[in-house]
C-alpha cells in the first residue's frame, strides 16, 4: 500500500507499492518499477562524491488522475477503474489477509504491467537532482529533504506496507543496500537498514 510522505515542495504525497503481484511504485501520478527505483538509488549512491548528481528517470505519467484508478475500490473488489482497476482485475487482492505480503518475485510481471500502464500513461523522463551539500533531492517537481528521501528508500527496503513476503527481498533491493552502505556520504551518511 502506498503511504503518505512529506515533500518540501508539494506537502504530503503518496509513494509506494500498490499491488503485491507487481513491483511497480507510484509517486503521486508517476509510476516506475521498484527494480528501476533501486537501480537509480544505487547509481546516486555510487556518485555521492559529486556535490550534485543529476540523472533522468524514465517513468510513466498519468495526467488525468481519474485514469489512475480507485485503489481502495479495487482492493475491495467493488470498483475497477483506471490503471489500478485493470491491474487488480488481473491480480486481485488476496482472499486471505495473511497472504497480503509484497511478493519478491513481483518483477516477473513487469511485461504485463508495462502493457497495461501504456494504455493510460505516457512515458516521461523525470529530471532527478541529488544535492549532497544541501541534503535535498528533486525527483521531477517534487523536492525531498534527507529524512523523507531516506524514508522512501526504507519503505522499498522493507517491502512497503505490508512488507516483503517471508522477509525475502529481491536481488535489486539487496544491491541497492550494498551500494548505499559502500558510499555513506551526503544524503546516505549514517543510513541504517533494519
Amino acid at each position: 500500500m502506498p503511504l503518505s510522505f512529506e515533500s518540501i515542495s508539494h506537502g504530503t504525497i503518496a509513494f509506494g507499492f500498490f499491488n503485491i503481484d507487481s513491483d511497480m511504485l507510484l509517486l503521486d501520478q508517476h509510476f516506475l518499477f521498484g527494480s528501476e527505483f533501486c537501480l537509480h538509488i544505487g547509481e546516486m549512491a555510487e556518485n555521492v562524491d559529486k556535490e550534485q548528481f543529476k540523472s533522468n528517470w524514465l517513468v510513466y505519467t498519468i495526467e488525468d488522475r481519474g485514469q489512475i484508478g480507485d485503489l481502495m475500490g479495487a482492493i475491495h473488489g467493488i470498483r475497477f477503474t483506471g490503471f489500478i482497476g485493470e491491474l487488480y482485475r488481473r491480480y486481485p487482492f488476496p482472499e486471505e489477509s495473511a497472504a497480503f505480503k509484497q511478493k519478491p518475485e513481483g518483477y516477473r510481471t513487469q511485461a504485463v504491467v508495462r502493457e497495461m500502464v501504456n494504455a493510460y500513461a505516457r512515458q516521461d523522463r523525470l529530471p532527478v537532482e541529488a544535492n549532497h551539500q544541501k541534503l535535498e533531492v528533486d525527483i521531477g517537481a517534487y523536492k525531498f529533504g534527507r529524512k523523507t528521501f531516506r524514508e522512501l528508500i526504507t519503505y522499498v527496503w522493507q517491502g512497503g506496507y505490508p512488507r516483503w513476503r517471508d522477509g525475502i527481498r529481491p536481488d535489486y533491493v539487496l544491491d541497492m543496500k550494498t551500494k548505499i552502505e559502500s558510499h555513506r556520504h551526503g544524503l546516505f551518511e549514517k543510513m541504517q537498514f533494519g
